[in-house]
């Protein structure tokens, strides 16, 4: 009986080509067969570290009836490495359908750390990095984006686009009318790359600086948008209907302490807007 390969999931670098681990050249060095994004862009790699392996195309268009023929090839025996153009695979590129397909099957997939746009720029950027969350690409058409960003308006983690540089000023602007000019975000653009940059202000300010030379709308772009802050001060509806209520029974400083404890505002703000009731 033949026992089944594995499937390795291979980042590369997505800019300096000195990122690429040990273990990912002697992985596709010794697969059979390597799936590739792109397979003319994945030739520079290979020459550049002498990787004779075999490959073949998987990407957005091809992907659904690839998956089955590398599957059964890896029921055969056969070990294939997925790579796309830069980064890890899946993350924004080609390869869920084979991996789900692979999982479904009982097929061992085995993931390798490496390059990824998303870490690489949040860690350098600033920004809470406790909890994020990356949502791609945003939607092209300009209603699915406004909309996509109002679902993310009182979102208090990071959160994180990629973007191309066709749309980066309109996807700006996006996040200026939507989320406010004075959200705090940060720009990366063409990362480990000559020409990385990073730029950080307002979302207002950002928006400007890439409007103000056409040289800063080019290259490959990570958004970051700080998390919304929640007022402290700020007191619902709902507080209030619950501080009154507790008034009628309770002395002033008791009933602004549960309402804070209940809702999390400040207790001395319930105070004294408990004072102002007759």
């Amino acid at each position: 009986m033949v026992n089944s390969g594995k499937l390795y999931i291979v980042p590369t670098p997505i800019g300096n080509l000195e990122d690429m681990t040990l273990r990912a050249v002697r992985i596709l060095n010794e697969v059979d067969i390597v799936a590739a994004e792109d397979t003319r862009h994945s030739q520079r790699l290979f020459q550049h570290y002498d990787i004779k392996t075999r490959l073949i195309s998987l990407h957005d268009h091809n992907e659904s009836q690839r998956a089955i023929q590398l599957i059964e090839k890896l029921k055969m025996g056969q070990n294939i490495a997925l790579i796309s153009d830069a980064g890890t695979p899946l993350i924004s590129d080609p390869g869920y359908s084979l991996v789900n397909q692979c999982r479904a099957a009982g097929l061992e997939v085995i993931p390798l750390p490496g390059a990824c746009a998303v870490t690489t720029a949040l860690c350098a950027a600033g920004l809470a990095t406790d909890s994020f969350r990356f949502e791609g690409f945003l939607p092209a058409k300009a209603q699915a984006k406004s909309q996509a960003l109002k679902a993310l308006e009182r979102e208090t983690s990071t959160c994180i686009f990629y973007e191309s540089p066709r749309r980066v000023a309109n996807t700006l602007s996006c996040i200026v009318d939507t989320l406010g000019a004075k959200r705090p975000m940060v720009l990366a653009k063409e990362l480990t790359k000559t020409f990385e940059t990073f730029y950080s202000g307002t979302a207002e300010e950002v928006l400007t600086w890439l409007l103000a030379d056409t040289n800063h709308q080019r290259g490959e772009f990570v958004l970051m948008i700080g998390g919304h802050k929640h007022d402290a001060n700020a007191i619902s509806a709902e507080a209030v209907k619950l501080l009154k209520a507790l008034m009628l029974e309770l002395p002033p400083k008791k009933a602004a302490a549960i309402t804070a404890e209940q809702f999390g505002i400040k207790k001395n703000s319930l105070y004294q807007l408990g004072l102002t009731f007759s």
